[in-house]
């Protein structure tokens, strides 16, 4: 290749880089070490094929310049954790939202399908949350306490119970994935069916406005991290199904660090979901307009998180 064409073909990445360099533009940490990677590969071909040029010249200042600020960028690890949540996690999601909306769709449908499934049926209901907790649901609504359940344990047992069986629950549904995602699917069939025919026996029973703006205080931010663990599951999976330029084991590889990724921005939001199902959910007396203003702003993170933000982010970084 002469050296004209070479220029020509790599110059927009070159000055991509360099950007970076000059902090003109952000990118994640994944992305700027494939850049330095890139950039070293153009730097040996043109040490082989045009030594003593120009262009030899100025990719070497170049590496250079980014093997310092790489270099620097390890050793700043107090920032690390700011950095992800910041940037470099809403920059990998962005490109993961039609996976987010499959996880979605699949997961209310099935709660449609498991709602009708309790409303034609009249034993769904118990084949799918068991007699145990129908039977004492059922006492506890002759109590004239429906969400009695929620103040049985002591707090910080519950809370540290939940969070890790949450967690867990999300974990699987991003490992099924490995299944060519049909088993990420299953879990949320199987979530979606439980949550419809659970709000239905409430329904059911008279009791829908007061077990919605109870479960959802919580339940808000729980389901929504339990479908976006989905989102997960489904990356992994299409990594296998649909490699793309990538060979299949590559594209795995990707596919599992960009579900990883997602699994760990779950975790501040599984917390706070323990936390307000065993510190806040118990109080069933609370006012309606404060159980709305929490289910309204969990909501509302969520959805400005994983759906609005990582485009204000892409957005940010073409100016």
């Amino acid at each position: 290749m002469r050296e004209a064409s070479f220029v020509k073909k790599n110059k927009e990445r070159w000055q991509l880089f360099e950007d970076v360099l000059a902090k003109s533009k952000e990118i994640s940490p994944d992305r700027l070490s494939d850049l330095y990677i890139e950039i070293t590969d153009d730097l040996s071909y043109a040490k082989t094929f045009y030594p003593n040029s120009n262009t030899a010249v100025y990719l070497n200042s170049i590496a250079s310049n980014a093997h310092q600020k790489i270099y620097k960028t390890k050793k700043e690890g107090n920032n690390r954790i700011v950095l992800f949540f910041k940037t470099e996690f809403p920059l990998a999601f962005y490109h993961h939202q039609k996976q987010l909306a499959i996880s979605f769709i699949v997961f209310v449908f099935f709660a449609i399908v498991g709602a009708y499934s309790a409303s034609v049926d009249s034993d769904f209901v118990r084949l799918i949350l068991g007699d145990g907790y129908v039977n004492m649901t059922l006492e506890n609504i002759e109590n004239r306490d429906p969400m009695a359940v929620y103040k049985q344990a002591n707090e910080l047992n519950m809370f540290i119970s939940i969070t890790i069986n949450n967690i867990k629950v999300a974990m699987y549904a991003f490992l099924m994935g490995i299944l060519l995602s049909v088993g990420t699917i299953f879990i949320m069939m199987r979530n979606g069916v439980m949550l419809g025919s659970f709000l239905y026996f409430f329904y059911d029973n008279g009791m829908l406005w007061e077990s919605s703006r109870t479960i959802w205080i919580h339940g808000t931010i729980e389901i929504s991290v339990i479908v976006i663990a989905g989102c997960a599951g489904i990356v992994l999976g299409n990594g296998i199904l649909f490699p793309g330029t990538y060979t299949r084991l590559e594209s795995f590889k990707r596919s599992i660090k960009d579900g990883l990724k997602i699994m760990v921005s779950t975790i501040p939001f599984f917390i706070v979901a323990g936390f307000l199902e065993g510190f806040v959910t118990r109080h069933t007396d609370m006012p309606d307009w404060l159980a709305i203003l929490i289910i309204v702003l969990s909501l509302s993170i969520i959805i400005y998180y994983y759906v609005i933000y990582p485009r204000v982010v892409i957005e940010r970084q073409k100016k």
